[in-house]
């Protein structure tokens, strides 16, 4: 099975969000982690409320902030898109997303960036099948 690694500099948010979605929809086809170059002490509460309010996930219960280095061998690297070079990791496939970070914003904004990341993780699950 292929490894998937969300990477963003805190890995406070989009990329927890994104290896939350990938364990929740797609863990029949690769593992999800995450990762951050610069992580911040705690998952951003905003995003670990609306993933418990919207699907029922508890990310503090089954996540934490990482550093790169906590990571196994990886596949396939997506970039959450924070206009920053992230360390090379070793992979196959390396992807970057493009996603503006919500944290500071209201809900809308991050209901729109979840919806985002979880479209490209069923494409990227129906791409590795």
């Amino acid at each position: 099975m292929k490894k998937v690694a969300f990477i963003c500099v805190h890995n406070s948010c989009r990329s927890q969000i994104a290896e939350a979605l990938g364990k929740h929809l797609a863990s029949d086809v690769f593992e999800s982690y995450s990762a951050g170059t610069e992580p911040k002490s705690n998952i951003n509460p905003d995003a670990v409320r609306i993933m418990k309010t919207y699907y029922h996930i508890d990310m503090e219960q089954t996540q934490r902030p990482k550093l790169l280095e906590s990571l196994p061998p990886i596949d396939i690297v997506v970039t959450m898109g924070c206009n920053v070079t992230c360390p090379h990791i070793p992979c196959s496939i390396h992807m970057d997303w493009g996603l503006d970070d919500p944290t500071g914003k209201d809900d809308t904004v991050f209901l729109k960036t979840i919806k985002e990341i979880e479209t490209k993780i069923l494409l990227l699950k129906s791409k590795l099948k």
